[in-house]
């Protein structure tokens, strides 16, 4: 699921539970283990000293299990949003911004649609935002729309009085301000092969984390990298720099130092060594020179300052 509808405002369900659906039974264990307890349970990533952070984590494949179980514990509050709906990002925020004034008696289990499309089929999930919550393991539609935030905090009321009349009363530990972000499952499976040294694998994890999301912008950052260290590593450094000094219009050598420079943190040397190319030669070796400066783009992050002005320079040098 890459793109969802905006939503509009519509009767919302009454506040009640649900028995899940088998898709989601069969997508995303939501079975909770075990009658309600008290306390929190013990949860790495929810873990943190009091009053640090707040009430809300990134719900992922490799985690909601964990918090379907919690939700026995306490009420967790789940809204899907996607990057395409700015409106239900922006209501994400809101709706953090409400369960944490209810200090631990509600979690806030954010999902992205684009992200996470597993979990949002499970839900069967037509719009964004969509909100609902998990009690004890089994599914309570919240709604399917932006609402002012007097009416969501009156909702979220309603659904901690139902979790008190089901006996869920534990209180969940804020989670730490600094907590990372868990990677996706292909994100975390490309780390680690990096960390082997297997470049060629951590490609092909992206690649497929990209084939899955098109719109996954981490990855495709994240494999314009890749393809950075996979050049670098091949090259001798001391032999590319003295072919660029003897021979200023070996444009091959060009190219290779723009990378040494770039992996070397001298971001501005590379860009301007690029550039030059650009505006210095035609045909093939000017279109190699502006290919490899938009694949470094792609490295440093187009909100980059440095990004944003030689990409400035460079539809200067083209038009």
């Amino acid at each position: 699921m890459s793109e969802f509808p905006r939503s509009t405002p519509d009767q919302q369900p009454p506040l009640d539970e649900q028995a899940v659906p088998a898709s989601v039974r069969g997508a995303v264990d939501l079975g909770a283990s075990g009658g309600a307890r008290t306390g929190a349970p013990n949860d790495d990533a929810a873990a943190s000293s009091a009053g640090a952070g707040s009430y809300r984590v990134e719900l992922t494949t490799a985690n909601f299990q964990r918090y379907a179980e919690a939700s026995a514990t306490y009420p967790v509050v789940v809204v899907l949003h996607a990057p395409q709906s700015p409106e239900s990002e922006t209501f994400v925020d809101v709706v953090a911004r409400v369960v944490d004034e209810f200090q631990g008696r509600l979690m806030l289990g954010t999902v992205d649609a684009a992200a996470e499309p597993q979990i949002a089929q499970a839900f069967q999930a037509q719009t964004v935002p969509t909100v609902l919550a998990l009690l004890g393991g089994r599914v309570v539609p919240l709604v399917n729309s932006t609402v002012p935030e007097q009416q969501l905090h009156e909702l979220l009321t309603e659904l901690v009085s139902l979790a008190q009349q089901n006996g869920v009363t534990g209180t969940a530990e804020p989670v730490a301000a600094n907590e990372p972000k868990p990677l996706p499952p292909l994100h975390q499976e490309a780390l680690e092969k990096l960390e082997a040294g297997d470049l060629a694998g951590a490609e092909a994890s992206y690649n497929k984390a990209l084939a899955e999301n098109p719109g996954d912008h981490d990855a495709k950052l994240a494999l314009a990298q890749v393809h950075l260290l996979q050049r670098v590593s091949a090259m001798d450094a001391t032999a590319v720099r003295e072919a660029a000094a003897a021979d200023p219009t070996n444009v091959q050598a060009a190219l290779d130092v723009a990378d040494l420079d770039l992996s070397g943190g001298h971001v501005e040397d590379a860009f301007r060594r690029l550039l030059n190319l650009v505006r210095t030669t035609a045909g093939d070796d000017k279109d190699a020179a502006r290919a490899r400066l938009v694949d470094l783009f792609d490295v440093v992050g187009a909100e980059d300052p440095r990004v944003v002005a030689a990409r400035a320079q460079l539809m200067r040098a083209l038009f």
